[in-house]
């Protein structure tokens, strides 16, 4: 028994030797065998063993009546169907006279409890109307008597522990009244009164009794009982919290939390219960609530941990300037790792229980102070929100507050810098203003009941730019801060317009120019982009010619709408409307949006796409769970066999397009290899042909349509050459960097017929060539593509060799390869789906695919690539289209 398990075969071979050791007349040897019985009983055993298990049931001596219990539990666990025919057997036994039989009798009667609730919730019964528990619940009373006379029991010798008779026969009886009395009011008002005499008279000097306590109030918590009961349930958790034991207190604040949130589930299901009856057992906790707050100052991390779980849930609108007062107190001593959750629940408590605009601004800037470092993003932009909606008064204050908070900083609270600079550019000219307020009495957040008197000075305009301009200085500044800096920055130069002197506006127009040259492409783009806008202000145009976005006049300077415009651009931004913002962001949640093809095009257009039959491209929306937009188009592409309408295609369809949306354009364009013998009159590389020819060759391939990357006016572009004379063809490209396409390489023949079997003399290489796929999160994959046979051309096979950079090994590594209809693949597992790192000791992973293209000569091979793996910790998916095979070899 100690050294076999259930999964072992010679299990098989034992159920007769087990059956011989249970008709044994050694008690112990039949004890003995019924003990493995109920460790290491299989399905089958089981079903063979129950009846020779049933005889020791009725066994004359107590010692193999309660190892048969244990026996019949674990058979009854492994054959669920059995527990029907062992009710009546089970009922029987409660009469048993040893207490070491009750025990064992009582966990059979909660196994099988449990077992028969689960199997009939499966065959969608319902689970409180099963037999067995019906059977089970007539015997309430005859377990209610059973417990009352272990109470009133005096001293036994062979029971006593601790000074409480079998806590352990208690503590099962505990156990099965919770299951008999969830969703029973008639077997729970049986039990309240014994429940509540539990809860009375044990002892809490020992651990004993703090174990049957502690099972009472669960028990308490989970049957229909009376409000008092409740109550009286929610202290004996007070008092526990009082102990010295570790053990006990983590016990006390867990079960807490979770009274507190099943009684918060049971207020929001009821919405006609009486606001006194629902809130008893909230506000016997409320009551406990210093004590809670005071295990947050506890050594233990878990007691701390648990604490703070509690005190989110007992925050309302009566105290919620205390408890946010302790949670602010708590941030500043709890770990970092800690700091962006409980700053984000500080969020949650301030939207939700807030009694004013003030406090809540308040909290919110003091919470900035503190974890500005750790604070999210959703918490930054909340506060912006909140000074935003609020009064011209608080908003004052606001900016105020964090204009002396921004100067005692020393650039570590990234979030208080992100938002006060936001302020301060938003509502600068409030801060040349003094500014002061008193504050409430009966402060609790400052534990002062006396009203106090806060007053700021005016400030210049010299000096506030002098505030932000040091926080860009440093070098610890992020890059976000310094975008925020220079929106500041450009929104002072109006608020400041009629106060400051010119030579503070000439230096906020010098500090929106520095980064004109930035290596950062956010800083430069804003940087221009504000430099036109205070141009425009100003009624001045762009220095260089064609740089113009505010629509020039011919004398050099804007019209007066455009200034205009300009000027309100740079004015207060809107008040946000949360509900709009929150049924947007719910907008977006609920469809379904992910990292994948979901995202790029409508519903209706896979469908669209199954529905043609003419199409060479694979039905990839199985692969890769997503959809193609360019799908429909490709067959009128491929009929056609044009360049415009694939351009037409191209346009038509969806403005989002991802990888997917390309396979159409990436399997039924052309290839740039000419196949015909003698070239159409507008096929050719002519320079000095005409717009009207350019329109009618078809597309040659571009590297850049295979990633999505080219908008799709300039499809059509890299046809021809450019017009040598600037004509109007010249004008109308893109700056797209298109390589001018050339004639075919002199390696691949012209005069090679566009169908046959074998391809041509391309020159590439008999021997093998290694094509790069792509590179992603530290994993390389390139192809090391051979032809097989000499005879047959159309067959290659590639070998993907799987390169591992990012200095850990790669799990679970998972590729997935697309090819066009006109090609046929085959592919083998990898040679082991764990990665290792380059160089190391470990064996090269590769993965053999074998391809045919039928069309080999016409058309060129592509693939359609996605891989999975995980990485640190990190599942990790990529898709990537791989083209870079010769032209006209694969």
């Amino acid at each position: 028994m100690l050294l076999l398990s259930e999964e072992a075969d010679v299990l098989m071979l034992s159920t007769n030797s087990l059956k011989n050791d249970m008709n044994s007349s050694n008690k112990f040897v039949a004890g003995l065998a019924l003990c493995t019985i109920g460790n290491l009983a299989t399905a089958d055993m089981s079903r063979d063993l129950a009846p020779e298990v049933d005889k020791h049931l009725k066994s004359p001596q107590p010692y193999l009546r309660k190892k048969a219990c244990l026996a019949m539990s674990r058979c009854l666990t492994k054959c669920p169907d059995m527990v029907e025919d062992f009710v009546e057997r089970t009922v029987s036994l409660l009469k048993d006279r040893s207490h070491g039989v009750l025990i064992t009798v009582l966990q059979l009667m909660t196994q099988v409890l449990v077992i028969d609730m689960e199997v009939t919730a499966a065959e969608g019964m319902d689970p409180f109307e099963s037999p067995c528990r019906v059977a089970f619940v007539k015997l309430v009373p005859s377990l209610v008597k059973l417990l009352r006379n272990l109470l009133s029991m005096g001293f036994a010798p062979d029971h006593d522990v601790g000074g409480i008779s079998d806590p352990f026969l208690q503590v099962q009886i505990l156990t099965l009244f919770r299951l008999l009395g969830a969703g029973d009011e008639k077997a729970s008002e049986e039990m309240n009164d014994v429940l509540a005499q539990v809860a009375t008279n044990t002892e809490t000097s020992k651990n004993a009794g703090n174990a049957i306590l502690y099972e009472c109030v669960q028990t308490i918590m989970a049957v229909e009982s009376e409000d008092g009961l409740r109550v009286l349930a929610v202290n004996i958790l007070g008092r526990f919290l009082l102990n010295r034991d570790n053990n006990i207190r983590y016990v006390a604040l867990n079960t807490l939390a979770r009274c507190v949130v099943e009684q918060k589930q049971v207020d929001s299901e009821d919405a006609e219960v009486s606001e006194e009856g629902a809130n008893t057992a909230s506000s016997a906790l409320q009551r406990h609530r210093t004590m809670v707050v005071d295990c947050l100052k506890d050594p233990d991390i878990s007691i701390r941990q648990r604490a703070l779980e509690l005190i989110y849930h007992l925050v309302n609108h009566d105290n919620v300037e205390t408890l946010t007062a302790e949670l602010l107190n708590y941030l500043v001593l709890c770990p970092r790792e800690h700091r962006a959750d409980i700053c984000t629940r500080i969020l949650r408590v301030v939207e939700k229980f807030s009694p004013d605009d003030r406090w809540r601004v308040d909290t919110l800037i003091t919470m900035l102070t503190i974890a500005g470092r750790e604070c999210t993003r959703e918490v930054q932009s909340s506060t912006i929100v909140y000074i935003s909606r609020s009064s011209d008064e608080l908003r004052a204050c606001a900016t105020h507050k964090l204009m002396k908070a921004i100067r005692d900083d020393d650039g570590g609270q990234r979030g208080l810098l992100v938002v006060g600079i936001w302020c301060i550019g938003e509502y600068g000219d409030m801060l040349l203003s003094p500014y002061t307020y008193t504050t409430a009495p009966g402060n609790e957040v400052d534990g002062n009941s006396e009203p106090v008197t806060i007053s700021f000075m005016s400030n210049e305009p010299s000096e506030v730019v002098d505030t932000v301009e040091e926080v860009t200085k440093r070098h610890s500044c992020p890059e976000n801060v310094k975008e925020a800096a220079l929106t500041c920055f450009t929104k002072l130069t109006d608020r400041f317009s009629g106060v400051a002197d010119s030579a503070t506006l000439d230096r906020l127009h010098s500090l929106v120019k520095a980064y004109k040259g930035s290596y950062s492409l956010e800083l430069q783009l804003r940087s221009c982009e504000y430099t036109a806008l205070l141009n425009a202000v100003k009624g001045l145009s762009m220095p260089k010619e064609g740089d113009d976005v505010f629509a020039t006049t011919e004398g050099g300077t804007v019209s007066d709408v455009v200034s205009k415009a300009a000027k309100e651009a740079l004015a207060r931004m809107p008040v946000v409307d949360l509900k709009v913002m929150r049924r947007k962001a719910a907008k977006f949640t609920d469809s379904g949006m992910d990292m994948h093809a979901d995202r790029f095009v409508p519903s209706e257009k896979p469908a669209a796409a199954k529905s043609s039959g003419d199409q060479n491209l694979l039905d990839l929306e199985d692969i890769f769970g997503g959809g193609s937009s360019s799908a429909p188009a490709a067959p009128a592409s491929q009929q056609n066999g044009g360049g415009d309408s694939n351009l037409k295609s191209t346009e038509s369809g969806s403005g989002i397009k991802g990888d997917l949306d390309l396979l159409g354009d990436i399997f039924s364009a052309p290839t740039p290899v000419p196949t015909a013998p003698a070239p159409a009159p507008a096929g050719g590389f002519d320079p000095f042909s005409g717009t009207p020819q350019m329109q009618q060759q078809p597309p040659v391939g571009n590297i850049s349509d295979l990633f999505g990357a080219s908008p799709p006016a300039p499809v059509a572009t890299p046809v021809s050459a450019p017009d040598p004379f600037g004509g109007v063809a010249a004008s109308m490209q893109q700056p797209v960097p298109v390589p001018v396409p050339t004639p075919v390489p002199t390696s691949v023949p012209a005069s090679t017929p566009p169908m046959t079997t074998a391809a041509p003399d391309t020159g590439v290489d008999a021997g093998s060539i290694t094509v790069p796929a792509f590179t992603h999160a530290g994993i390389s994959v390139e192809f090391e593509c051979t032809k097989p046979e000499i005879w047959n051309k159309q067959n290659s096979v590639l070998v993907a060799k799987f390169k591992n950079s990012s200095g850990a090994p790669i799990y679970g590594l998972n590729l997935q390869c697309a090819v066009p209809k006109y090609v046929t693949m085959e592919m083998t597992p990898p040679t082991s789906t764990t990665v290792p790192v380059t160089g190391g000791q470990g064996k090269e992973v590769t993965q053999t695919v074998k391809i045919t293209n039928t069309m080999l000569g016409t058309k060129n091979l592509m693939l359609k690539l996605k891989i999975s793996f995980t990485s640190n910790g990190n599942k990790i998916e990529h898709m990537a289209t791989c083209s870079g095979f010769p032209a006209g070899a694969y």
